[in-house]
C-alpha cells in the first residue's frame, strides 16, 4: 500500500515555473514506477510524465516535452515535477500516481495508487 500527497501547486503567470512534489508513505516506494497526470475542467485525466523505479528512465507527453522534468529521490520517498515555461493550457489539477509494474505506462487504469491532487493555474 502506498499513500501519496501532492504539494506545490498554485497560480503563476504564463512563462513562469512551478515545482510539484509528491510525498509517498510506505517502505516499498522504490519498487514503483511513478507518474504525473492532470485533469482540466470538463476533460478526461491525461498522462503527463512517468519515471522508472530507479529514476533512470523517463517518458513525457508530447505536450510537455522540453518544458517539464520528472525526477525522484527514493531516500526521501518523493517524486517531483519541475514545470517551466508554463502555458494557460497547462491549467489543471495535477495528480501523482504509483504503478507497481514498474514500466513507463501512460493509462490511468494502469496505476494503482493516487494522490488527492494539487491545483495549477496559469494566467495569460
Amino acid at each position: 500500500q502506498v499513500q501519496l500527497v501532492e504539494s506545490g501547486g498554485g497560480l503563476v503567470q504564463a512563462g513562469g515555473s512551478l515545482r510539484l512534489s509528491c510525498a509517498a508513505s510506505g517502505r516499498t516506494f522504490r519498487n514503483y514506477a511513478m507518474g504525473w497526470f492532470r485533469q482540466a475542467p470538463g476533460k478526461e485525466r491525461e498522462f503527463v510524465a512517468a519515471i522508472s523505479w530507479s529514476g533512470g528512465s523517463t517518458y513525457y507527453a508530447d505536450s510537455v516535452k522540453g518544458r517539464f522534468t520528472i525526477s525522484r529521490y527514493n531516500a526521501k520517498n518523493t517524486v517531483y515535477l519541475q514545470m517551466n515555461n508554463l502555458k494557460p493550457e497547462d491549467t489543471a489539477v495535477y495528480y501523482c500516481a504509483a504503478d507497481p509494474v514498474g514500466a513507463l505506462r501512460t493509462r490511468v487504469y494502469e496505476y494503482d495508487y493516487w494522490g488527492q491532487g494539487t491545483q495549477v493555474t496559469v494566467s495569460s
